[in-house]
């Protein structure tokens, strides 16, 4: 019965009182999970007498660590909204099957990734701008985080399914769990065994392992809704293709991270060096404790959107899009100001080297200077994709950094003078383009996409 009262209730009650019940503990979740990385980032880059070369190193494995997470979401941000449709639709015989299915295509994506990136690690970090200094570092973490990539594509994936049933709690406690676990044994692998930066990685892969167990064990549990069944995990194109479909803007998103990581890497190596590559592994960071609570906004709306999308109820799916749009607005505002006002702040947090500190809260600035911007263009093309709109989503997906800041990038040094200055240049220009023809776009095709669902 409870579990019956769950679903009933995405599509009944207070839209802003369910939206803060399902996004706070998305957000909490994103920001507890944005810690694994970050944790590491902050004991190493405090390492005494190596930290600056290892913590430039680690930010060197960015590119593989988005390629991982990219399919994780590939059929996790695909599976979970369509699974929610059809619960909607009263059809969890087909919702169970969107989780088999996306479970099996998991399991492949990690075999295949784990011997292809292991192999070619030393390669790829060379060609992702590795110096002779940096490249131990950047190989010694990479070849364990990737031998444990198995743990971190089940925890990103299906740790969705948890989230888009209603049980943003539990979803919660999946990071929660595995990033105290996380934070307890970084100092003790780091500083206390001396393994460096080989002891982040094992503690990451550890603390994701006991994330991984716990989510599978609550969705072939009892608790669970939708349940993850042995008969529904043999691949069906039916199944499979449209989540795939649809999971598609966003695994271009997070795949792109990596041509976009590349593309900074090699311009920043060019014109400013280990120093600028640096700080821009410390801006990364940063970036992402805007982003993740923004993904976690956008999580906790897109079970209530899908469902009441699935029940044709488009009143409520009009006023739960609203309300998540003014929320991610507001917090992405607020954001940017705290940035521009206090950037050494977050510097200082991942560097006690006083020259990259200061180099990097100059960069921040710069950078973070569109970040506002970001409320807007998320808010809309994650609500495409919570409406099943896989072609507009990809379409949007793309423009930011395809069509956008990656060309930014390499034309913005040939028009000014100070080349590192433009190369972080591009990033705010391509997040009020992007943001201002995304929510003109979504503005311009919701009527029209509820209108066809009535």
């Amino acid at each position: 019965m409870k579990n019956n009262n769950m679903t009933r209730n995405l599509g009944e009650g207070n839209i802003s009182k369910l939206l803060a019940s399902l996004a706070i503990p998305a957000v909490v979740a994103q920001v507890v999970n944005l810690l694994y990385n970050i944790v590491d980032r902050v004991y190493i880059g405090h390492i005494p007498g190596i930290g600056a070369n290892a913590l430039t190193g680690v930010g060197l494995f960015t590119p593989i660590l988005m390629l991982i997470n990219a399919f994780a979401m590939l059929a996790g941000s695909g599976g979970a909204p369509r699974a929610a449709i059809f619960m909607g639709k009263k059809d969890n015989d087909t919702a169970e099957r969107i989780i088999g299915n996306c479970f099996t295509f998991i399991m492949i994506c990690a075999v295949v990734l784990t011997a292809v990136f292991y192999v070619s690690a030393p390669q790829l970090l060379r060609w992702f701008g590795a110096s002779d200094a940096t490249l131990p570092y950047a190989l010694s973490y990479a070849r364990i985080y990737i031998l444990g990539s198995i743990f971190v594509l089940i925890v990103m994936a299906m740790n969705m399914f948890i989230t888009t049933q209603g049980f943003a709690k539990i979803s919660m406690l999946t990071t929660v769990i595995g990033a105290v676990i996380n934070i307890v044994l970084d100092p003790i692998f780091i500083f206390v065994f001396n393994m460096g930066v080989r002891g982040a990685a094992l503690a990451t892969v550890l603390s994701q392992a006991v994330g991984a167990v716990w989510i599978l064990h609550f969705l072939t549990g009892n608790k669970t809704i939708l349940r993850l069944k042995k008969a529904n995990l043999r691949l069906d194109a039916k199944i499979i293709g449209p989540c795939l479909a649809l999971g598609i803007s966003t695994f271009v998103m997070l795949s792109t991270e990596s041509i976009l990581s590349i593309s900074f890497t090699s311009s920043l190596s060019r014109y400013g060096g280990d120093l600028a590559v640096g700080a821009m592994t410390i801006i990364t960071s940063t970036n992402q404790l805007i982003v993740m609570p923004l993904q976690g906004i956008c999580q906790g709306g897109q079970p209530i959107i899908s469902y009441n999308y699935g029940a044709k109820n488009n009143d409520r799916v009009k006023k739960a899009f609203f309300t998540q749009f003014k929320v991610c607005v507001i917090f992405t505002c607020i954001s940017w100001a705290i940035m521009m006002l206090a950037p050494q702040l977050f510097a200082g947090i991942f560097t006690s080297d006083k020259v990259l500190a200061n180099y990097t809260a100059w960069a921040l600035r710069i950078y973070m200077a569109g970040i506002f911007a970001m409320g807007f263009q998320v808010s809309c093309q994650q609500s495409f994709m919570a409406l099943g709109q896989a072609k507009v989503s990809l379409i949007l997906a793309c423009l930011r950094k395809l069509i956008l800041l990656i060309p930014l990038i390499f034309i913005l040094p040939l028009i000014f003078q100070d080349k590192v200055f433009a190369v972080f240049l591009a990033e705010p220009v391509s997040d009020i383009i992007a943001a201002i023809v995304t929510t003109i776009v979504f503005m311009f095709k919701f009527n029209n996409i509820l209108s066809e669902n009535e």
